[in-house]
């Protein structure tokens, strides 16, 4: 179990520094992608939250090839989805977003739910 959760892990660490870093190169596009209006200032801040994305995903890769994972690291990055995944979840409600961003809110919740469970994993080989 543990092996597959470290791929999944690994998987989803990548494609979150992918799309942050997208999102700090092109926030417009993906703006545009997610239905969102795009200004100066929206444009600015969905890349200020692209940097943080891209560096969780690169936090929660150095945990999964680290000699001894931190589980700190790990709960805090599945906090990170789980936040992103409501204020996704938010925004599409307050009609910031379309129902296309919707797909971006569950890749998060899916997420944010794998490494809590990768965390549990973690937990239990440090005790068994």
């Amino acid at each position: 179990m543990k092996k597959y959760l470290n791929i999944l892990a690994v998987i989803i660490s990548v494609i979150t520094m992918i799309s942050g870093l997208v999102q700090v190169i092109v926030p417009k596009f993906v703006l545009g992608i997610i239905g969102a209006q795009i200004t100066p200032t929206s444009a600015h801040f969905f890349a200020i939250v692209g940097m943080f994305m891209f560096l969780f995903g690169g936090l929660m890769l150095h945990v999964v090839y680290s000699a001894v994972p931190s589980r700190i690291a790990v709960l805090w990055c599945a906090f990170q989805k789980l936040g992103a995944a409501a204020a996704v979840g938010i925004g599409i409600f307050n009609g910031i977003f379309s129902m296309l961003a919707l797909a971006v809110a569950g890749f998060d919740l899916i997420s944010g739910i794998l490494f809590l469970f990768y965390l549990k994993i973690l937990k239990s080989d440090e005790t068994g």
